[in-house]
């Protein structure tokens, strides 16, 4: 009887095919194997078109674009930031501005580029030029 043998990158595949959200961790494949490691596979899946990366060690599933049908982000790039900050910990809520227009205090439309989070943020996240800028919030 011959065993199927099933490389690192074979798992990772797998087990992002398996994941419901968009938003994909680096240490989300901790237990498969080692950090370099894990890095190579995540590298060639970006390479390949499956990935796309955010931020260090945020990953997004990519979409494919039905105008040139390059890779793109499934979601806007606010929404996927807020999914990686809840998955990593880091409890999000509305900006000050977000709150003014809420209520009614003020006509400027927030742009969606600033996440109101309660902790101390040193990541960067961004894409194609643009990146998430965050603000304390209580």
């Amino acid at each position: 009887m011959k065993s199927r043998q099933t490389t690192l990158l074979s798992q990772v595949r797998s087990r992002i095919d398996r994941k419901r959200n968009a938003v994909v961790l680096r240490q989300d494949f901790r237990d498969l194997g080692k950090y370099d490691q894990v890095g190579r596979c995540l590298l060639r899946l970006v390479k390949e078109g499956r990935l796309i990366k955010i931020g260090q060690g945020i990953y997004v599933r990519a979409a494919v674009s039905p105008l040139d049908e390059q890779p793109a982000l499934p979601k806007s790039l606010n929404s996927l930031a807020v999914e990686a900050m809840q998955k990593m910990g880091i409890p999000t809520g509305p900006t000050a501005t977000e709150r003014d227009y809420n209520e009614g205090k003020s006509t400027q439309v927030p742009t969606g580029r600033t996440i109101g989070v309660c902790k101390r943020v040193r990541r960067h996240i961004g894409y194609n030029g643009y990146t998430m800028k965050f603000e304390h919030v209580t």
